[in-house]
């Protein structure tokens, strides 16, 4: 009896062992065949890339003019000089005064809306995700070993169109220091040194938070991301640069189907703490919703069951957002010298033509009615039906239709974020000026289009 229970016993032993070797081997193989799928989809999204990229970029040469034609006067914060000139070509044979002197209906049953002017689609539209300008990628690299190169694409817009880099950093509560980045980008390797000494501990441990990689859609370990290397992950600061904008770009991630999502131009975080809706459409009301809301959510295309299997970082509501917050709320918009303590220009600081601009600004332009000062936002959203222009069409897997309702963005220091728009379809203040007066129907003559630019430098 002893003897038939060993057997049995044995026999069990046996079994469990070879069932493990099974499992084990199967795991292994299962490792291996996932491993041999990812470089293969590595191979074939490389091969792939230089034909999306052809496509998007003479989508670009046929929308814009993208030539370097720097302002001699005008620079942002730290001494990038602006780019001038209306840079959305129009159709053959139309000047602006002509376009602008036709209906909306006109204008959409003759095709003649300005492509520049159409939604701007991501540069491959139905993959989307994260993605850098180099500039960027370099430092990250050169500070951290972290890439955020994308095997599948590259970022698509002109350097010259993008904001200064590294952008300066001013606090709300040390307006004396100036620029407290001294030219640096902030990152895990140098917030620590950079803000010891001008941060309270919980701001300073915001801040650490918003320069630590975690996983996103893209960055990540998994074998579907778009790194040749398993990835720590991105950064708030990734796209908010020292708390402004390097114009990364990405898709809204709260929209289906994919050709309805739209691009995302990333908006400073400069003057947060005088916002009151955060997301261009989604109206989050206040930073922590928006901080919580983009860790869990917007990292990973709002899918929580992707978010899972890659990694979510799910912060903790009364500690970590409060304190990532709370840094947010220290930055400040860069000086205005020109502008009073109500927001509007001390005549005896700004030029003949700023203070023509002002005046349309407050009256024929009605660009106040929805940017009121001292920081120019009414903090609501507003629907500028753009759609009356142009019938609905696919633009590289974007489905051109109405936009709805956007929030009005802050327009104090506006110079320093360019593109401009939500989805930065235009390129230069000039642009924007051109856009609102077709879409507004403003019939702004030629003077008056170059004073409201003056005076929007000047914010």
């Amino acid at each position: 009896m002893k003897k038939a229970k060993l057997i049995v016993s044995a026999v069990a032993i046996l079994f469990a062992i070879t069932l493990f070797a099974s499992l084990h081997g199967t795991r292994t193989s299962a490792k291996q065949e996932s491993s041999e799928d990812f470089k293969k989809m590595v191979e074939k999204m490389k091969a792939e890339k230089p034909a999306i990229m052809k496509r998007h970029m003479e989508l670009l040469q046929e929308r814009y003019d993208l030539s370097n034609r720097p302002s001699k006067t005008v620079t942002m914060s730290r001494g990038k000089p602006i780019q001038e000139g209306v840079r959305v070509k129009l159709p053959e044979g139309m000047t602006w005064e002509k376009l602008a002197s036709m209906s909306p209906e006109e204008i959409r049953e003759k095709g003649l809306f300005p492509k520049g002017f159409m939604p701007l689609p991501h540069p491959n539209h139905p993959e989307g995700g994260m993605l850098f300008p180099k500039f960027h990628i370099d430092e990250i690299l050169r500070q951290e070993g972290r890439d955020l190169t994308r095997f599948d694409l590259d970022y698509d817009l002109p350097e010259h169109f993008l904001p200064e880099f590294p952008a300066p950093i001013y606090l709300t509560t040390r307006p004396d220091l100036g620029d407290v980045s001294k030219g640096q980008l902030v990152t895990i390797d140098n917030y620590y040194e950079l803000f010891k000494n001008i941060l309270n501990p919980k701001q300073l441990e915001g801040l650490r938070l918003l320069v630590t990689p975690f996983p996103q859609q893209q960055f990540n370990q998994t074998d579907d991301r778009r790194s040749e290397k398993p990835s720590r992950g991105v950064t708030c600061f990734d796209c908010h640069a020292n708390g402004h904008t390097n114009a990364a770009t990405h898709l809204v991630g709260d929209i289906r189907p994919q050709e309805f999502r739209r691009r995302i131009d990333t908006p400073s975080l400069r003057g947060v703490n005088i916002q009151r809706l955060f997301g261009s459409q989604r109206a989050l009301k206040s930073i922590e919703d928006f901080t919580e809301f983009e860790q869990r959510a917007a990292y990973f295309d709002g899918d929580p069951i992707m978010a899972t299997k890659k990694g979510v970082n799910p912060l903790e509501r009364g500690s970590q957002v409060h304190a990532m917050a709370e840094f947010q709320e220290l930055l400040d918009f860069p000086p205005a010298p020109k502008l009073n303590i109500f927001g509007k220009l001390d005549p005896k600081k700004a030029t003949p033509s700023e203070l023509r601009g002002q005046e349309l600004f407050f009256g024929k332009a009605q660009c106040a009615t929805c940017h009121t000062p001292p920081y120019y936002t009414d903090n609501m959203m507003h629907n500028l039906r753009v759609e009356r222009f142009y019938k609905p069409q696919m633009i590289n897997g974007r489905m051109a239709s109405a936009d709805g309702p956007i929030k009005t963005p802050v327009l104090r220091g506006i110079k320093d974020s360019p593109p401009y728009l939500h989805d930065g379809r235009l390129l230069t203040l000039e642009d924007t000026v051109e856009f609102f007066n077709l879409i507004l129907e403003l019939k702004l003559t030629e003077q008056e289009k170059q004073d409201l630019v003056a005076f929007l430098r000047a914010l």
